[in-house]
């Protein structure tokens, strides 16, 4: 007996059937359940390369800080301003959703099993918490946890300056 079951309908991949259609570039808005992060000396050069190469598009942009790409539904890449020397930065970087009641066991977990390995969470301009951890193999882990919405918090003035509203206020 299996645990495994068909669950097509809730992924934008098509069943791998004979003429199958890729489903068309997703513009909604949505807590990503987890992403990439790419580090950037060149935002610009970067963007263009996973636009017109890998055929993601600009979701919205901080200028010069950090470009959100996307294809389908769940498939996001944040391109993120680095430093000119990149040679500190980890082989890659991953974010993982979570919940806020997550962060502080994640973060003991992770000392526990690793001891130096996380970063004390930090609160972000974009309404979240965030738990950095490097792995043995370089690898940067971000757990990020979405903070309760409070539509006159600073972190949703901060979205709102660069064009992104809550539904209720557009």
């Amino acid at each position: 007996m299996s645990d495994y079951y068909n669950a097509f309908e809730i992924s934008p991949v098509p069943e791998p059937i004979p003429g199958a259609v890729a489903p068309e570039p997703y513009r909604g808005i949505y807590g990503m359940p987890m992403f990439v992060t790419v580090p950037s000396t060149d935002l610009a050069a970067s963007e263009k390369f996973w636009c017109e190469g890998l055929g993601f598009f600009n979701l919205f942009d901080v200028p010069g800080r950090m470009v959100h790409l996307r294809r389908w539904a769940f498939q996001d890449v944040l391109l993120v301003a680095a430093g000119e020397d990149t040679q500190e930065l980890p082989a890659s970087s991953v974010s993982f959703a979570c919940v806020l009641d997550e962060i502080e066991p994640l973060e003991e977990s992770c000392a526990k099993a690793w001891p130096g390995s996380t970063v004390s969470p930090r609160h972000t301009p974009w309404n979240s918490v965030e738990l950095e951890v490097h792995t043995p193999e370089n690898v940067r882990v971000i757990f990020t946890a979405a903070k309760p919405f409070d539509p006159a918090s600073q972190e949703m003035k901060n979205l709102a300056e660069i064009g992104i509203t809550a539904p209720e206020s557009e």
